[in-house]
């Protein structure tokens, strides 16, 4: 019976042979396609992927860990794709992309503009709690905001906030209830004045607020449940 032959400590291994080994591993993907794997699973996911979730996406095709050895590190690779990285995001590269995305549109971006971008964009969120509001990220980065969006921006972040604690979207009591045990969120007649030209204004913050949790990826049924 032939002996094994016993594992050998990490201190032990031939920095050459590892080298040799590490490039046929690179040889096995051009750069092109470990860029259009990033790319198509975030498609999938709607968003861009952390290592996990690339890991653990069937459709990927190749480990997290090829993509670092071509690129050095995750977020270098998720970059190159065109895909911005969830984590560590600076307030200097969050206010580039903001000037970025505003040069590409001509025009202010809306939290629109960047809920359509989901996966090559910061989200409306991280800007919120990076910078206390869009509005605030936005003037930083030199735009002109309407106090009347900033307003409206600030109602549907809280109204999300608080559909996702109810389990449901919020009734014009519910939001009287929620403000008594939080001052800092809208009146309710404030929110009700954003609409007031419109005949149904509540059923139309409802209907936004509807869409803000789709976009971020939750299941809001017809009775406005919220899977």
């Amino acid at each position: 019976m032939v002996a094994r032959k016993p594992y050998r400590a990490v201190s032990e291994i031939d920095p050459q042979a590892l080298a040799a080994f590490q490039a046929g591993i690179r040889r096995r993907y051009a750069d092109d396609q470990i860029l259009e794997a990033l790319r198509a699973s975030a498609g999938r996911l709607g968003r861009s992927p952390t290592m996990k979730e690339f890991a653990a996406d069937p459709g990927a095709g190749m480990h997290p860990q090829t993509v670092i050895e071509h690129f050095g590190t995750w977020n270098a690779a998720k970059r190159a794709a065109g895909l911005m990285p969830r984590r560590f995001a600076t307030r200097e590269e969050l206010i580039g992309e903001l000037r970025r995305l505003g040069d590409e549109l001509g025009h202010t971006p809306t939290a629109h503009d960047i809920r359509e971008r989901r996966g090559t964009m910061p989200s409306t969120s991280l800007y919120w709690h990076t910078f206390g509001s869009l509005a605030t990220a936005l003037r930083e980065a030199g735009f002109d905001v309407v106090v009347g969006e900033e307003r409206l921006e600030r109602a549907l972040v809280q109204g999300a906030q608080l559909a996702r604690t109810l389990g449901r979207l919020p009734k014009f009591g519910d939001w009287q209830q929620a403000r008594r045990v939080d001052p800092s969120l809208l009146t309710e007649w404030q929110v009700y004045r954003l609409f007031e030209a419109r005949r149904g204004a509540w059923a139309s913050f409802q209907f936004l607020i509807r869409e803000r949790l789709l976009d971020e990826g939750a299941k809001v049924a017809e009775d406005g449940s919220i899977g």
